[in-house]
């Protein structure tokens, strides 16, 4: 039931970034010379990195479901050891990866301020800033997610099957919330 209501709720979710892409693009069929010298100020190789480790930690929570899956929620070999890892050093390595996300967003409003592009001083920066501070808010969702995955398994006497759920239905929805970036990242960052 819990995988059920996670799905029914991840489509609700797309249909608020739905209409978030509704807004972004029928802004800049609006106010076409505008935003080519706006997109001009974004920093695309930042983004790229940024997209990067964003995905790169799709795969790091999912190796963390497999895990949670075998009901192994810590470490059984050395380190280096990755195919032994539980799904706590997974989820961890996620977390980390999600929060570089997060820093890396912070980092480029604060250049892009620097540029003047904020989100009162045209159409395109309050495009900008809705559509991306959106998915940033669920990015650091997800995270407070983690860290309540983490807590429940350090705490449980024995990881069971009602962990391994709650571990399965978080990586939905951070597996969503890298997909709507994706397509945040073409479109902003590609398609300018």
């Amino acid at each position: 039931m819990v995988s059920v209501g996670t799905v029914v709720w991840l489509s609700s979710e797309l249909m608020f970034f739905a209409g978030l892409f509704a807004m972004y693009f029928t802004l800049r069929s609006t106010s076409g010379l505008m935003w080519a010298d706006e997109t001009a100020k974004l920093n695309f190789p930042f983004a790229l990195v940024n997209t990067i480790v964003l995905v790169a930690s799709s795969f790091t929570c999912q190796m963390g479901v497999f895990a949670a899956e075998r009901l192994q929620p810590r470490r059984t070999g050395g380190v280096f050891s990755f195919t032994r890892w539980g799904m706590n050093g997974w989820f961890i390595l996620t977390f980390l990866m999600g929060a570089f996300f997060v820093a890396g967003q912070t980092t480029e409003y604060s250049m892009l301020v620097s540029e003047h592009v904020t989100l009162s001083s045209n159409a395109y920066g309050s495009a900008f800033y809705i559509t991306t501070g959106f998915h940033g808010l669920h990015v650091i969702g997800g995270l407070i997610a983690f860290l309540l995955i983490l807590g429940r398994s350090f705490a449980a006497k024995k990881f069971g099957h009602f962990e391994a759920t709650s571990a399965i239905v978080t990586s939905y929805y951070w597996h969503f919330v890298d997909v709507v970036w994706i397509g945040l990242f073409l479109v902003i960052y590609v398609l300018q």
